[in-house]
């Protein structure tokens, strides 16, 4: 697709529809795509390249773009290969193109490309500026937002922002698609973890004019930003977006199950937004969204083969190394015989800064009880409390 987004600024974006697993980890069942932006001034620039599955529809769409012209520079504001990986591309189209990068971003092409490439580029740094001639780029330096050699561009002609893979997210490039549910899932998963880096390029980017940012994923957003702005904002402090509850269970023969659906309809009878997650038929990506999104979570799993149901300990140790903190969580077990799943689960999330575990912890004996009604909806009216 090709889009006029400014004066002289234009849009390429390259959908991939059949790309099942994005990282290749997470469920993208409405697709991706790939954005990357032209800008024909004085001089013309190239601001990132796109994954190398959709190679040849990009290649055609940029010379639709450009229509004879020659490429001056070529930005590289990330290295992951679903945007460089047509670097070699470029340079075989424009062999005198000058790429502008980061410093890191060279050491990375470098490696990617198995040759020294520092003559090729023009290293750049906080505050540096590109002329274009009605247009400059004013480079801002991202690091960990998600990599560490990521670096942002800012033209104030036009008050855009290229913020590489911020503000991006999953699904088709529709501008009347739901950002915040492309977005939250792809933040929680792929960015989540360098929140106070995420806070610190928010801090710089806080006085610049911005009305449109262009992502390397979604579409170009514009009009009032101030909603992405604070969500990203809340996003990166880990603080919870929603006040409810996330109950997240496995459950192999179906008890389990029961015992998280019976403290689910607790929550919704009481009014309380509530999101369940079967961690044995969902992918365990939706269930980490679910648990960053809400204040509070019950997590619900059986024991196994002494330990813990795998489903669950993946989702724990995914949480935790994504930094879950400062919620409360209640715990249901379940066990036919030596039941110890709760203290596996307990012994997870003590790990986590700020959680509080809210009892009681709630122990089945292979099915739910009489007593376990009553042990659950003590539980869910303490989590509340």
């Amino acid at each position: 697709m090709i889009s006029k987004i400014a004066d002289q600024i234009t849009l390429i974006s390259e959908a991939d529809q059949g790309f099942d697993l994005f990282e290749a980890r997470y469920p993208i069942p409405e697709g991706i795509t790939y954005n990357t932006y032209v800008i024909e001034d004085e001089k013309t620039v190239l601001l990132d390249a796109v994954d190398a599955k959709v190679t040849d529809e990009w290649v055609s769409d940029l010379k639709k773009v450009l229509n004879g012209r020659k490429l001056d520079y070529f930005v590289v504001h990330h290295m992951e290969p679903d945007h460089s990986a047509n670097i070699g591309t470029v340079l075989s189209m424009f062999p005198d193109v000058r790429i502008i990068t980061s410093a890191k971003a060279v050491k990375m092409m470098s490696q990617f490309m198995n040759e020294d490439m520092s003559s090729k580029c023009d290293v750049v740094k906080e505050g540096d500026v590109l002329d274009l001639g009605k247009h400059k780029l004013h480079f801002v330096e991202t690091m960990m937002v998600h990599w560490p050699e990521v670096i942002m561009s800012y033209e104030p002609t036009e008050g855009i922002l290229f913020s590489a893979d911020a503000f991006g997210r999953f699904g088709p490039y529709d501008p009347a698609y739901d950002w915040v549910k492309g977005a939250r899932r792809y933040y929680m998963n792929i960015v989540g973890k360098f929140g106070q880096m995420v806070q610190k390029a928010l801090a710089k980017l806080s006085p610049l004019d911005i009305k449109k940012i262009c992502p390397l994923h979604g579409c170009v957003l514009e009009g009032d930003l101030s909603g992405y702005l604070a969500l990203y904002d809340t996003w990166s402090s880990y603080r919870p977006e929603t006040e409810g509850v996330a109950v997240v269970y496995a459950s192999f023969y179906g008890n389990t199950r029961k015992a998280a659906e019976k403290i689910c309809q607790i929550f919704k009878d009481k009014g309380v937004e509530t999101q369940i997650v079967d961690l044995v038929h969902t992918d365990v990506s939706y269930a980490l969204e679910a648990a960053f999104r809400y204040s509070r979570m019950i997590v619900a799993a059986p024991s196994y083969e002494g330990g813990l149901a795998p489903q669950m300990e993946a989702f724990l140790l995914d949480i935790g190394g994504k930094k879950y903190q400062s919620r409360k969580v209640g715990i249901i077990e379940n066990g036919t015989f030596g039941p110890c799943a709760g203290k596996f689960m307990a012994k997870h999330l003590e790990t986590m800064e700020g959680v509080e575990i809210v009892g009681p912890k709630v122990t089945i004996h292979s099915a739910m009880s009489k007593e376990n009604e009553t042990q659950i909806e003590e539980l869910a009216a303490n989590i509340l409390g």
